[in-house]
């Protein structure tokens, strides 16, 4: 009879058990509703083969956000308090910042370049200061998805874990709320995160669209005055919900 092998990725948030077919099965450790509506994707092949690689890589190299925090955008934003998805591309790939939620980063960070022109745009929109910490956690406590495309990455190798698995669930997560919730407000920034706006329906949803906020892209225009911020909350309070303290 076949033996089980157990292996504990070190410091992560879930399980890996590897039988000799191979076949893998995982508990994953995330927020209860999320479970609920994509809870399916975890018993499919392409997951095992992630959680299978991101075991690897974090056994061997350095890797952000620490293993305990990659499903941290899910952990702090229930499904059915979810109002606001923004969608990243990758995690923040040098020390200390990654923390699970995209364009974030940990207290005592200085503000990564795209962060910066994320709060100006909230000053120059809302006439909010600058805040003192680029930690988004008060966001996603709010009901805002900050979700990464890639949830994971090798310290210092901008989209290394790419094209593994990550882009798949990550689909299903948006794909999911798109289906199950209504008047949502999903803001792409660059192409990349636009290129998610035929995963939503736009007759239930509001989808706001702009340039990125990376001095690259932002400094060639239309990023400042995009009026995001407002505009998302506008659409809130319409379909009676509580605007986000941005």
């Amino acid at each position: 009879m076949p033996y089980a092998r157990k292996y504990i990725l070190p410091t992560a948030a879930f399980f890996l058990t590897l039988w000799p077919k191979p076949h893998i099965m995982m508990d994953v450790k995330i927020e209860e509703s999320w479970k609920q509506h994509i809870g399916e994707e975890f018993g499919k092949p392409y997951f095992a083969q992630l959680s299978a690689f991101v075991h690897d890589e974090y056994s061997k190299y350095r890797c952000f956000p620490p293993g305990k925090l990659i499903f941290n955008a899910f952990n702090l934003c229930p499904f059915d308090k979810v109002k606001v998805v923004i969608i990243g591309q990758d995690p923040y790939h040098d020390i200390g910042q990654a923390h699970g939620l995209s364009f974030s980063v940990n207290d005592g960070i200085a503000f990564p370049p795209s962060l910066q022109n994320i709060f100006k745009e909230i000053e120059n929109d809302l006439g909010t200061p600058l805040p003192a910490t680029g930690n988004l956690t008060r966001w996603a406590q709010q009901g805002v998805l900050l979700l990464n495309a890639t949830l994971t990455v090798r310290a210092h190798q901008a989209g290394s874990h790419q094209h593994k698995g990550w882009e798949t669930f990550t689909d299903a997560a948006i794909k999911a709320l798109n289906q199950d919730r209504q008047h949502l407000v999903f803001i792409l920034w660059g192409g990349y995160a636009r290129s998610k706006a035929q995963l939503i329906d736009a007759t239930r949803h509001c989808i706001l669209q702009s340039v990125h906020p990376s001095p690259l892209s932002a400094n060639r225009g239309g990023w400042f005055g995009n009026h995001h911020f407002s505009r998302a909350n506008a659409y809130l309070v319409q379909h009676g919900e509580t605007p986000i303290a941005w």
